[in-house]
């Protein structure tokens, strides 16, 4: 019988890498980028505007989810994806950052951790077989094992963080049950070179179907991130799909491939988005100042999103001053549409064998000095660009 997942790995140029994950909920091509939906939904959108922007997975959050509303109602429901009608893959965290970022009070053992909710301040305990425990009962496509982040500066921490983490990932495979889930292993090891070079090599060899990079954008500098992912795609299998987690700039789409990433998510473009500001070219647009009250453009020229496609600045700058939640919904269509965009613009080149040439074109563009907007567009490629007639049928589970 054929594996429910397979990734296959069309072409490489460079280190740059493009290719297809199969799962049951249906197949995403890589390099990809994810919308995060924290509490199974990405906010301000609905799962028709997400496959119309041609969203083909998104993340969910086991932390928050298992507080509100709870896994054990969740698979009541039927799972994620018929509990918030998507049907196209999904991917969840095992909760560890948010347990780590988030959570007032924490003590952590070998066991696991034990916290208090930020919402109520009930207390909690997580263990690895706990965490897959409440990922199976969300039902997600890719999950993730529970690990430990640390202050990537602290070397002595991320040490025994990382050989935590490596301990929790060998539970966590012993834990896991379901079949049409994929378990991805998590490298750490803070910036440390050795570290990160060690827990490649550990996780790497538990042969998870994934590999996920955690523990950075957490601090560190652009140059030591580089510097790490330098280090791990030396090290992790080149027939498995690498994750680097909770990254996503354009200028990091681009970076991370470069470096062998396939798969990139972050909370910044709706994020962006509900604070005024959306992404244009290597810059970004602050669609709430006045000089844009009265600019009959588009956000951004040249886009095809459908913000771009239908509405002027003026209309953007007025629907944020009144604080109508439409505002928020156009700047998260045309923030999630770029990185999107960029990210099939990349696969493209990759495929065309000219992906250095794209990304010398992309980092030539000038950044915008400080209060000067960005029109610059990315470099073009040869990607049709319609609007998606996808329908979004009720999943059949």
């Amino acid at each position: 019988m054929e594996k429910p997942f397979r990734f296959d790995l069309l072409a490489k140029d460079g280190r740059a890498r493009a290719g297809v994950f199969h799962t049951p909920h249906g197949e995403f091509s890589t390099p990809i980028f994810a919308p995060v939906g924290t509490q199974a939904t990405v906010k301000s959108l609905t799962p028709l505007q997400l496959r119309e922007i041609q969203a083909s997975l998104i993340l969910a959050n086991t932390y928050h989810l298992y507080l509100r509303p709870g896994d054990e109602l969740i698979a009541e429901m039927g799972g994620l994806h018929a509990f918030m009608n998507w049907p196209a893959p999904i991917l969840t965290d095992s909760g560890g950052f948010q347990v780590f970022s988030m959570a007032s009070i924490r003590e952590i053992d070998d066991d696991g951790v034990t916290f208090k909710s930020h919402v109520d301040g009930s207390t909690h305990h997580f263990t690895p077989e706990r965490a897959i425990e409440i990922q199976e009962n969300l039902g997600a496509d890719i999950i993730m094992a529970l690990d430990e982040c640390a202050d990537p500066h602290e070397r002595a921490y991320n040490e025994t963080a990382m050989l935590r983490t490596h301990a929790w990932a060998e539970r966590c495979q012993e834990a896991k049950t379901r079949p049409d889930q994929a378990l991805f292993g998590i490298v750490q090891g803070g910036i440390f070179p050795d570290l990160r070079a060690q827990s490649a090599e550990f996780i790497a060899a538990l042969d998870f179907p994934g590999n996920a990079i955690g523990g950075l954008s957490v601090g560190e500098t652009k140059e030591e991130m580089h510097k790490i992912l330098d280090v791990v795609d030396g090290i992790l299998p080149e027939n498995k799909p690498r994750y680097l987690m909770g990254v996503g700039t354009p200028d990091d789409l681009v970076n991370g491939v470069s470096r062998g990433v396939d798969i990139f998510d972050c909370v910044l473009p709706t994020r962006l988005a509900r604070h005024k500001s959306a992404f244009s070219g290597r810059g970004r647009i602050n669609i709430g100042q006045a000089k844009y009250a009265k600019d009959p453009n588009p956000l951004v020229e040249g886009c095809s999103c459908y913000t771009c496609q239908n509405f002027s600045r003026a209309y953007l700058r007025h629907l944020v001053a009144v604080k109508e939640m439409l505002g928020s919904t156009l700047l998260s269509i045309h923030n999630l549409h770029t990185l999107i965009d960029l990210a099939n613009r990349i696969r493209q080149a990759i495929l065309d064998h000219r992906f250095d040439q794209f990304s010398k074109a992309y980092f030539q563009q000038p950044l915008p000095q400080p209060g000067i907007t960005s029109n610059i567009q990315y470099p073009i490629s040869n990607i049709k660009h319609q609007t998606s007639n996808i329908q979004h049928p009720t999943p059949n589970l």
